[in-house]
């Protein structure tokens, strides 16, 4: 783009964003001085990171957002991020939802259990959230601790205030059934103080004191509370020489390693606390180049410590990163602040002080590499090769249409990451609330309708490396022209969004789609080539995409299916105000059929739970208006 007049920009803090012809935004950034950090982009282009001037080559005009304070700068531009994704931004992207660890809360008893959220809004909440952990066989592991040693109950609410005996675990001596017995609160409270020690790292803390107790209660000869007590520390030591001590004084602290990769950066995080290493995860970006860097680690420590404001317990007052140069200090001050005031706890953001920590430094940067070595995929590589691709294919998102005679038209994608299926990113699209009566049936309009709905989407859900359409050079095309037209750069060029790409049916003698299976010759298309792809029948790639396109084929069928039994269950119950798939379910479960309910009357389905009597006059007024209507 053509150097703007600068003088036109503030000098104050603020948010400027990069746009193109059609006003989408390709970066976002923040700067504590807008004009300043907008003139350094201009400077002489053979100094700027290939990915700044790909940005600059590609953008028409820039927008500023100003703001009070850089700290109010840096957590409108984390915002701006999540929700619009930037191509030119580097994103950190977690599809997964990390399991915590909830404990306490306004309950009089409360429990101690594994939640995948915290309770967003409800600030009257007292409940504390411990996290995230790496993984759920963690978070598993460590409830499991909790519930041997701590006589904490179980139980939901619900159950909770409606038991009228003891559960098995107060017979196992896993919980003191406060539910039904009079067990104090200050005896439950105390209980639940130790698990919040635990849960804070404070181990060997929990530990010393429990000794205490236990000797106090030999002293007094409660000799059986001695012995519970033995056991719990027994249990707890057990726990402890598991742990690594990578720190003398007890302290709270998350370690961030760095590995510039021939094939792109890698970050690996690990959380100390009270003086233990705990846990760890580990980042790639397969891709990025060494001059990225500077960029990724301000980039990611914005992003992952903001997405931690609502369980401030798991942010520790000090982040140690391998380096800070002075172009960044003002970034890493205003990103301190920011946590600080969120989290309510003083935040410091440091280079590693004396030898324990840059050892830790290096574990993490070393964890860093064993991780991305892992994750490389052979099968990525090929693709890359196939398609001529500038980076690897990691992700891949397939689309699949499944329909009845134009009706109950449902859309579905399957997403698999090197070579493994990702459960929770699979989607299903109902298409007939989009789709005109005229364009029923028609799978071109079906895959433009999903191609404009996955546009929507994208915020939320960021595109993947590849998304493979089945079927042939008429779906794709269809699909191709949605994303042109929405200014969506599609190919293997390094700039464009993703692969577009098509998986169609090998062809038998008789010209017709070859639907045998064991079939391993399906033909590869992409957009602006008559032909396709040179795919080896049987090879190692093509049989990857195969199966990538069979999982979405048989998870968007499975959700057509569902949308027409339900479509048929409700049938004549659908128009019934207040009557939905679940209330019809019940009603079927009940009753077997429609004369059966109508012969039952409005008293006998007013005794079904969720009914009552407004929804069963509707319910047999319907029915009769109904039979009447078919009668004459």
């Amino acid at each position: 783009m053509q150097k703007p007049v600068l003088s036109h920009f503030p000098t104050g803090p603020g948010v400027y964003l990069y746009k193109d012809d059609a006003g989408h935004i390709l970066y976002v950034g923040k700067a504590g001085n807008l004009r300043q950090r907008l003139a350094s982009y201009f400077h002489s282009s053979g100094s700027l990171p290939r990915k700044t001037r790909a940005l600059l080559e590609e953008a028409r005009h820039i927008d500023i957002l100003r703001t009070g304070t850089e700290k109010e700068a840096l957590l409108l531009e984390a915002g701006l991020i999540k929700k619009h994704r930037p191509r030119f931004n580097i994103i950190l992207r977690d599809d997964k939802e990390y399991m915590l660890i909830r404990a306490g809360g306004d309950h009089p008893y409360p429990k101690v259990e594994m939640v995948r959220r915290p309770k967003h809004g409800n600030k009257s909440d007292k409940a504390k959230h411990f996290g995230p952990f790496s993984s759920g066989q963690a978070a598993r592991a460590t409830l499991r601790l909790i519930h041997k040693n701590f006589p904490l109950r179980r139980c939901r609410d619900a159950v909770f205030a409606n038991r009228i005996r003891p559960c098995l675990y107060h017979d196992m001596g896993q919980c003191l059934a406060p539910c039904v017995l009079p067990v104090s609160q200050e005896e439950y409270r105390g209980i639940l103080d130790k698990v919040l020690l635990l849960l804070s790292g404070k181990t060997r803390e929990l530990v010393r004191g429990m000794k205490r107790e236990m000797h106090l209660a030999s002293q007094d000869m409660h000799f059986e509370k001695a012995a519970e007590l033995r056991d719990q520390i027994n249990s707890l030591e057990k726990t402890l020489e598991r742990q690594s001590v990578v720190l003398k004084a007890s302290m709270n602290m998350d370690i961030v390693g760095l590995a510039l990769l021939p094939e792109g950066p890698a970050l690996g995080l690990l959380f100390v606390r009270g003086g233990v290493l705990q846990d760890g995860r580990n980042f790639f970006w397969p891709g990025l180049t060494p001059e990225d860097a500077p960029e990724l680690l301000e980039g990611f420590l914005t992003q992952y410590y903001l997405q931690l404001r609502d369980f401030g317990e798991s942010i520790p007052p000090r982040i140690v990163v391998p380096h800070i140069s002075e172009a960044d200090k003002g970034a890493f001050h205003a990103l301190e602040r920011a946590l600080s005031d969120i989290h309510g706890v003083s935040v410091r953001i440091a280079r590693p002080a004396g030898p324990d920590e840059n050892n830790l430094t290096l574990m993490a940067e070393s964890n860093a590499r064993t991780a991305a070595a892992a994750t490389r995929s052979p099968t990525a590589d090929l693709l890359r090769q196939r398609f001529r691709s500038a980076k690897p294919v990691h992700r891949i998102e397939a689309v699949d249409i499944s329909h009845t005679s134009g009706t109950g038209t449902r859309a579905g994608t399957a997403v698999f990451e090197d070579g493994k299926p990702v459960p929770g990113a699979f989607r299903a699209y109902n298409l007939d609330v989009v789709l005109p009566p005229a364009r029923a049936g028609d799978d071109y309009a079906a895959l433009a309708a999903w191609a404009a709905r996955r546009i929507t989407d994208a915020p939320e859900q960021p595109f993947p490396d590849l998304i493979l359409v089945d079927g042939g050079k008429g779906q794709l095309a269809a699909v191709h022209r949605v994303f042109n037209e929405a200014g969506i750069k599609t190919g293997a060029e390094a700039d464009a969004a993703f692969i577009l790409a098509s998986i169609a049916k090998a062809r038998d003698e008789h010209g017709g789609s070859d639907r045998r299976a064991g079939n391993t010759a399906d033909s590869i298309f992409v957009p602006g080539r008559g032909n396709p792809l040179n795919f080896l029948p049987g090879g190692q790639e093509l049989l990857y995409l195969q199966r990538v396109r069979n999982a979405a084929h048989d998870f968007t069928i499975k959700r057509h299916r569902r949308a027409r039994t339900n479509a048929a269950l409700t049938g004549r119950l659908s128009g019934i105000p207040g009557i939905g798939p679940r209330l019809t379910r019940v009603l079927y479960k009940r009753f077997g059929s429609l004369s059966a309910m109508l012969e039952a009357g409005e008293q006998a389905l007013a005794e079904v739970p969720g009914i009552g009597k407004n929804k069963a006059a509707a319910v047999i007024a319907g029915l009769a208006a109904d039979r009447n209507s078919h009668s004459k």
